[in-house]
């Protein structure tokens, strides 16, 4: 298969009205939000088409179709076996966590989340009405179990209830969370009391030679949510569905959830994130692949270009998490450059506790885009 991320010139993505080519002027190179540089998957665009021609644009029939290929996707893919019936629609990954975080905290309680970390974690869950407990990642950008242990301790203080928000995989280090650490993360919040929701919507988006385990999947995890979704793995962003999964301890909370949470699911979106799980693997492999050879491109040019710099390639995720505080920026080095060489990245503030200094960046585009925002970050240097 031809490689997705090289389909497109600048000329046409700069046609295109999304966040990420609207958002700064056109002499700007974006990399900072995470949508990909890609066509559709030819799966997704004619199921797309279809239903245009139909005048198909409706309110989605249920979650039936979209839980059967996700389900029949983790057999597969990661050898996971779940049940549609332990599946509810829900708008998006986001949107889908507050509603879990509904059924197992009250306004007030507490959510552990591990910074740095995706940035509407400490919104949505403030937003929300909870507090925010920090567990940082270790220096490897791993999971410090002591970490959590203790932010554990003090969420659950005074009889609080407590949630953790396990990004899996993690975004921005792009770290893919292991067997024995996600049981770790199982049986230390089963030792607290604390309820975990997995967002794992880049779980589609694992690099070759790793492997995503689900958290549902490990020992002591029957417990724990997740929510998934083609978002991430298919550039989905804009037509929205996305599926909360229980447990199988946790399925009558699940059938709880008012049935009115539904209702701000795309039909459009079904249709296309079901299509994406069913039938667009070849096409997320070709991705994939793409990914890593950007990643090992990244590095060489920064190597060559700007050897401060610190990066660890992650085994997940199409995101760049880089340390640029050698640079000499300031705290928030993102701006500069954007100031200096007119290439966005998304500053590492808003990711929490050891974000200073850093910034994201987009991979998921050309090699040629990727080799001109390195030369512009080194002469804005």
């Amino acid at each position: 298969m031809a490689d997705p991320l090289h389909e497109l010139t600048l000329d046409e993505l700069r046609a295109r009205r999304s966040a990420k080519w609207r958002v700064h002027p056109d002499d700007v190179l974006p990399l900072w939000v995470a949508e990909m540089d890609v066509p559709l998957a030819a799966p997704v665009a004619e199921v797309l088409r279809h239903a245009v021609d139909l005048g198909d644009t409706g309110y989605p029939a249920g979650a039936g179709d979209y839980a059967a290929a996700v389900a029949d996707h983790a057999r597969a893919r990661w050898g996971w076996a779940v049940e549609p019936d332990h599946m509810r629609l829900v708008p998006d990954v986001m949107a889908g966590v507050v509603e879990l975080l509904g059924l197992v905290t009250s306004p007030g309680d507490a959510v552990v989340v591990n910074p740095p970390v995706y940035p509407p974690f400490f919104g949505f869950v403030e937003h929300a009405g909870r507090e925010v407990v920090a567990a940082p990642l270790g220096e490897e950008g791993r999971l410090d179990l002591d970490a959590l242990a203790a932010a554990f301790e003090t969420g659950t203080m005074g009889g609080r209830r407590c949630a953790y928000l396990l990004c899996s995989p993690h975004n921005p280090t792009g770290t893919v969370h292991t067997t024995g650490e996600l049981a770790a993360v199982a049986e230390l919040a089963a030792a607290h009391g604390v309820r975990v929701i997995a967002d794992e919507i880049h779980a589609p988006v694992v690099l070759p030679g790793a492997t995503f385990v689900p958290y549902l999947s490990v020992p002591g995890a029957e417990s724990g949510f997740s929510v998934v979704s083609a978002s991430k793995g298919w550039n989905l962003a804009g037509v929205k569905a996305a599926l909360a999964i229980a447990g199988v301890q946790a399925v009558a909370e699940l059938d709880r959830l008012p049935e009115i949470v539904g209702h701000g699911v795309s039909h459009l979106g079904v249709l296309a994130h079901t299509a994406a799980f069913r039938h667009g693997v070849d096409w997320l492999d070709a991705v994939l692949d793409a990914v890593a050879a950007n990643q090992r491109l990244l590095s060489a040019l920064l190597a060559e270009q700007l050897p401060e710099v610190g990066y660890r390639p992650g085994e997940g995720t199409y995101l760049a998490w880089l340390d640029l505080r050698a640079l000499d920026l300031g705290e928030e080095p993102a701006e500069r450059l954007l100031e200096r060489g007119r290439v966005a990245l998304l500053g590492g503030g808003p990711f929490g506790p050891g974000g200073q200094g850093r910034a994201r960046l987009n991979l998921a585009t050309s090699r040629s885009i990727v080799t001109e925002a390195v030369r512009r970050m080194a002469s804005a240097c």
